[in-house]
């Protein structure tokens, strides 16, 4: 095969670089000029709180394994110290983007709108007055202003706090002192202004102005803000952990006092200044990021609340209904799917809210990866238990940078009565699994609810996902057999309707790929069709280029990271790749393989990605009805129609837009007209 002559290298992006080239792809919609103006701040908003993310989890794992002197290729074929390099010339390039789009772009089109978000010497007298009054009684008295030198260690300061760094003299000698921006206070306050516009100003303003009322005596030879982001990973000995729950939470609790990997200080900082505030939190100078700008422009999202104007923003959300009466009488009339956000959450639950309450249900089991704060489901499971239920829920309390509120929910779940499993140490679960038991005429009766994406109110509303409810005896063999495995000791085969990581899902991919590499030879009709939100796992992405190779075609639709290079000759010139990247986040994963003519498709919680095959617990599961597997078709079908929202990914190694200025085809704004028709 061609493929096995190239390096790592040129047959794969970096899984790093092809993140960031995704999260530049939502900052990119904030440019959209067909986006409502404070949408287009909210990608803004979006892109720099993924940021973020990427700094305190995939820069803090380069700098680990730089620290310790790591000198081995990854799996696409890169040292460290070369990821490291591409990672930082990158990201600073985005940083200088994100604020000449904001700069230039969206401040200008805001004050357009009368929404401006003044400096303290813009204020008029009456603002004057009112910031004056806000700092004395809210600001002052909650500011604590701390000094360092040898009886004052250097603060503990969370990431992504922001604080200023003051430089003062006092009889010819200097001293530093910090002051964190409080974080129990909005950071954009409204300005009384008139009723027609919307005039703001950030606590880090006011605070600035206000510097000298902490200082009595001193004085202030300079000052910045800064702001640092520390790592966040977790590191856990989940095998020798006696209890996992305690472990997590210890982590959890080092957080602030974790190696900072990003710092972030004004442009303009005097030298002297930078000097003693980069060896007092021990980061390299020359590492150092400028801002020119308001810090952490997630404060976007505050503005975006405090402004009402339904012009400016996408117009209300009306999820399509399915009627029913009776939820458990809808499932045995026939399996059947829900595409949210374009159809409702509600059925999903309704099943767990009915389940509660029905004096004929017996047993509820359950999978929670990502509940919203006010979750409907967790208050419905405990009142499941109150009512007597047998309630199994396993909680994963290591679902990234969700681990505190996981904790909390586990715990008042246990309260209730639930029987609550902390997840299994070396793996995670992913998969989205409820399981229903009830009695009905002299039998039980299983109900299943099987998901792509999480148990969340919330992001049901903003993610594109499907859930597929059945009462077919297979799948609710399959599914209690799932949860022995989970919740004891029971050893996993192959079911007749899942398929389950991290036993033989990849393998099972590669069965599937590998007939369709035949069908190719004897009929000229292999075909992948594949929807998901990450594809990384180099070992299937070989297999893809084998498949390719043979003369395969394959369309891929993968949201963010895609390390595949499609349409090398010889390689990998059958393969295309799209990234849709819109108003909601495309989070399905559908599996389409052609079967000669005779179609076999497959929803699944995972990704192709090595955490997901190797190191989680995933369902892949088979749709069979014919008319689901119609409309999960035409699902990919438009998605891949989509000339607005799509990129496609160049053997280049970038993402070019589809845009067309004629037979304009926007496919989540047609699925919005599709289920409310």
């Amino acid at each position: 095969m061609g493929e096995f002559a190239l390096e790592d290298k040129d047959k794969f992006i970096h899984r790093d670089i092809s993140w960031l080239q995704f999260n530049e792809r939502v900052m990119d919609e904030a440019l959209a000029e067909e986006n409502p103006l404070l949408e287009r701040l909210r990608f803004l908003a979006i892109f720099v709180n993924n940021f973020d993310e990427f700094f305190m989890v995939r820069v803090a794992g380069l700098k680990r394994l730089l620290d310790a002197q790591y000198n081995r290729q990854d799996n696409y074929g890169y040292y460290p110290q070369d990821v490291y390099r591409d990672v930082t010339e990158k990201t600073l390039q985005l940083i200088q983007k994100l604020y000449r789009i904001y700069e230039e772009g969206l401040k200008p089109a805001l004050a357009k709108k009368k929404i401006i978000i003044k400096k303290a010497a813009d204020l008029d007298a009456e603002q004057q007055k009112f910031v004056k009054r806000f700092f004395d009684t809210t600001l002052f008295p909650i500011i604590t202003p701390m000094a360092i030198d040898q009886g004052h260690p250097f603060p503990v300061l969370a990431s992504r706090t922001i604080s200023f760094a003051v430089h003062l003299m006092r009889k010819e000698t200097s001293h530093l002192a910090v002051i964190p921006i409080p974080i129990g206070v909005a950071r954009l306050v409204k300005l009384p202004s008139d009723k027609d516009s919307f005039e703001f100003i950030l606590i880090d303003e006011i605070i600035r102005e206000n510097l000298k009322a902490f200082f009595r005596g001193y004085e202030i030879t300079g000052a910045t803000l800064f702001r640092l982001i520390r790592d966040s990973e977790l590191s856990v000995d989940e095998e020798f952990s006696p209890n996992l729950l305690k472990s997590i939470e210890d982590e959890i609790k080092k957080r602030p006092r974790a190696k900072v990997v990003q710092l972030a200080i004004e442009r303009g900082c005097p030298e002297g200044l930078q000097d003693v505030l980069t060896e007092a939190i021990g980061f390299l100078k020359e590492e150092t990021t400028f801002i020119s700008g308001e810090f952490d422009l997630t404060f976007l999202f505050q503005l975006i609340n405090q402004v009402q104007d339904p012009e400016l923003t996408f117009s209300v959300l009306s999820p399509g209904k399915i009627a029913y009466d009776n939820i458990f009488e809808k499932i045995k009339e026939g399996d059947f799917l829900v595409h949210v956000p374009y159809q409702s959450f509600e059925p999903t639950l309704d099943l767990i809210r009915s389940a509660a309450t029905d004096p004929d249900v017996l047993a509820i089991k359950m999978t929670l990866y990502r509940a919203s704060d006010d979750s409907d489901i967790v208050t419905s499971l405990k009142l499941a238990a109150k009512n007597r239920k047998q309630v199994t829920v396993l909680v994963e309390i290591k679902a990234r940078f969700d681990e505190e509120r996981n904790i909390s929910w586990a715990r008042q779940l246990e309260e209730a009565g639930c029987h609550v499993i902390y997840g299994i140490p070396g793996v995670k679960i992913h998969s989205k699994i409820t399981l229903v038991v009830r009695r009905e005429e002299g039998r039980t009766r299983r109900y299943v609810h099987l998901s792509t994406g999480n148990y969340n109110e919330k992001t049901a509303r903003v993610y594109t996902d499907l859930g597929y409810f059945t009462a077919n005896d297979d799948f609710a063999r399959d599914i209690s057999d799932v949860f022995n495995v989970i919740t004891g000791y029971s050893q996993p085969a192959r079911w007749k309707r899942v398929i389950s990581s991290p036993y033989d899902l990849r393998e099972y991919f590669f069965e599937m790929i590998d007939q369709e590499i035949e069908y190719q030879k004897r009929y000229k009709n292999g075909f992948v069709f594949a929807k998901m939100n990450s594809l990384e796992d180099t070992k299937i992405i070989d297999k893809l280029y084998e498949a390719s190779s043979e003369g395969v075609k394959i369309q891929l639709i993968v949201r963010g990271i895609c390390v595949l290079v499609p349409g090398m000759p010889g390689l990998s010139e059958n393969i295309s790749v799209k990234s849709i990247v819109g108003r909601f986040l495309e989070h399905t994963r559908i599996f389409l393989f052609n079967n000669n003519a005779d179609f076999r498709i497959f929803l699944s919680s995972a990704d192709w990605m090595t955490r997901n095959f190797d190191r989680r617990i995933e369902l892949l599961f088979e749709i069979q009805k014919q008319d689901l597997k119609d409309q999960l078709r035409f699902i990919l079908e438009n998605c891949w129609k989509d000339n607005q929202k799509a990129r496609v990914l160049l053997p280049q190694r970038s993402y070019a837009f589809l845009k067309a200025q004629e037979d304009r085809f926007n496919v989540q704004d047609f699925f919005l007209r599709h289920y409310t028709a």
